[in-house]
Order: C-alpha cells, then structure tokens, then sequence
C-alpha cells in the first residue's frame, strides 16, 4: 500500500524542545520517558501539520518554549502518496502563526490535501461522559479527515452565527440585518450536516468490514430539536426565541455524537473507562482503516498514552492492527516496556530533561 509519513522532523524552540532533528522510519513510532519529558510536545508538533490549532488547541503564543520566548518553527519531510512535500509552520513572539508548503504561502487548508493525520488523547477518555462539544469535535476531526472543505464550512457557520447572536443580544429586530446572514448559515448547514453524516456512514462501514479486537460503536447524530433542511426560514421563524435566549438554538452547532457499544446494546456513557477507551480506538482504527481506501494511503495517527487501561493482550492486539494497517503512528508511553509486543517493528525514541530541555534519542528496540 502507498504511504503517508513523516522521514524528517524538525523542532526549534518548540515547549519543552530548544532544538531536535529526527530522521523517522515509516513504521510504528514508540516514544517513551517520564511524565513532563516532553513526549507529547513531539504529538502536538506533528499535530501542527494538520489544519487547526493541533490537539492541545494551543494558540501560537502557548507553543514558544520559555524563558527564550524567541518563537518556534516545526519543520518536517512529508511523503504522501507518490510525492514528497516540505511543510514548515511557525510563529514569532506576537504574531499569528504562519505556514509554507514547498517554499510557498500556504493556507492550513492546504495541509488537508497531502495529509490525514489523526489523534487520541488522554482528556479524550472523558468523552462520553461530557459536555456535547467535545463530540461534535471529535466527529468534525473525522469528517474534516474525509473532506478538507469542512474546516471552511464550519468556520462560515460559526462566523455568521456570530454576528447573528451579536444582533440577537442587542435586540436588533430589524429582518434585514439577519437576512443574509441567515442564508449564510443555511447554506453552510447543509454542507456541515452532509458531511458530518458521509463521516459516520465512512465510521460505520469500515468497523462493520474488519475483524477487530475492539467494539464497534453504533454511531448516530442527534440534536436538542432536528435541524431542518430549511433552516434559514426555521432561523426567520425563531427569532424572537432566539432573541429572549440572546443566541441561536437550533442549527448544526447544536448537534451530539452519541455512541453505543453495538454487541451489548450499551450507551457509551454507561460503559466502563476500559470500554470507553477500547471505543474510541476502535472509531480512530475505523477512520485510518476508512482513509487508507478513501484517500489512498493509511493516516498518520498520534495515540498519547495509548495503552492506558489497555491490558497486555489488547495492547498486543493494538500493535498488530496498527502494523496491518500499515500507519505510521507515534505512541508515548512512560516506558520501553509498554511497546514490548511491537518488538522490531517500531522504531524507539526515549525521551528525557535535562536542565528543563527535551532531549530525544533514537534506541534499538527500546
């Protein structure tokens, strides 16, 4: 199968990384050391080369390593598909953050054509037992791996939205201020829900086509009142609702994941923390399983603590899906220990402090 991944990586003045250089294999990437050693400021750089703030949701200001306050750049080598791409992102101190792909002004849209990358983290494991925005999140990262365009969708909702409840707040009643804005949240409506259900048919199809050690999740999307397909005449209609509430209440940014562990007819909020974890890595192997055929090649996946409520059998069965899928995938971990059953199929970086500065190093076989 064609790849996708990363054979250099390039941190300077990154959080907890002053300057590293890596030469990556296009296999499995086990990085292991001790809490605060800077192992997921590795994740969160790679994270960076995907469109969006990465999957700390840091902004460019939180990302300058201290005391220097210098600013910081990512640079990496991309092989994706049958080309090779070289991606640069930085910022300096109090300005936005900036991005070059092959020596030209890019916009971070850009970064969704040549390459998926996926992510799970450990504030992810709460994310059946919490508020809805944190699953509209996780759905709109999987669908945004699908479709590039939806980042754009979602930010033209988001931005007419806010003008409108701008107007609702200072109790404009005026139709004709609304009106275009109106439009514009329907029209972006459509795409946002179209996508956002193409991700889930994508989820569905690609659990219920492999054989897997993990639940599969019987997926749906679900909003306080259905979001209609005429939305900009519904908006028209609730004004007045919405003005006594100072927001809008209905539209795509109201909607929910919900999941339910398919062989026990199980919510997933009413499953345990390891079915919980076991779910949300079998949707992160079902979206990579899913790209590998849709964009041509397995995604990039960051797995922070992966193995974290993972017994040794499950771990075993992790690594070996990993590997068949054929991603390159950096995993942290506290130690070489926890990657014992990927053996010489990964390629090892231990990451240490010292003095408040990362230091990673290449190991054989952990």
């Amino acid at each position: 199968m064609t790849t996708l991944s990363l054979s250099q990586l390039t941190l300077s003045h990154f959080r907890s990384h002053k300057r590293v250089v890596l030469d990556l294999a296009p296999q499995p990437i086990a990085i292991y050391g001790p809490n605060g050693a800077g192992k997921t400021n590795l994740l969160e750089a790679v994270s960076l080369l995907s469109p969006g703030r990465g999957l700390r949701r840091a902004g460019a200001e939180d990302l300058i390593r201290r005391p220097e306050a210098l600013g910081w750049k990512v640079t990496a080598h991309l092989q994706s598909l049958h080309q090779s791409h070289d991606i640069a992102t930085w910022a300096e101190v109090g300005q936005p953050r900036q991005l070059r792909i092959d020596d030209k002004t890019a916009p971070q849209v850009a970064l969704g054509r040549i390459a998926r990358i996926l992510w799970l983290v450990p504030s992810m494991d709460r994310l059946w037992i919490e508020g809805a925005e944190g699953r509209r999140r996780f759905l709109d990262r999987a669908t945004l791996s699908f479709e590039p365009r939806h980042a754009d969708a979602v930010l033209a909702y988001e931005k007419a939205m806010r003008e409108r409840n701008r107007l609702l707040k200072d109790m404009v009643r005026d139709p004709h201020w609304y009106t275009a804005l109106e439009a514009q949240m329907a029209d972006a409506s459509t795409a946002i829900q179209a996508n956002r259900m193409r991700a889930i048919a994508e989820l569905t199809a690609a659990q219920a086509a492999a054989t897997t050690a993990f639940p599969a999740a019987s997926l749906s999307l679900t909003a306080p009142d259905p979001i209609p397909d005429d939305l900009q005449q519904v908006l028209a209609d609730t004004r007045p609702r919405d003005m006594a509430a100072g927001r809008t209440l209905i539209g795509p940014h109201r909607a929910d994941l919900q999941a339910i562990y398919a062989d026990k007819g199980v919510a997933a909020k009413d499953c345990s923390t390891g079915e919980q974890k076991a779910l949300l890595i079998s949707l992160i192997l079902a979206n990579g399983r899913a790209l590998a055929s849709d964009f041509g090649a397995p995604p990039i996946l960051l797995l922070d603590e992966v193995a974290a409520h993972l017994d040794a059998t499950r771990r075993a069965a992790l690594y070996d899906e990993i590997c068949g899928l054929g991603a390159q995938a950096f995993m942290t971990g506290t130690g070489a220990e926890l990657f014992a059953e990927l053996g010489a199929r990964a390629q090892y970086l231990e990451v240490t402090d010292a003095d408040r500065t990362s230091v990673v190093t290449i190991r054989e076989n952990g």
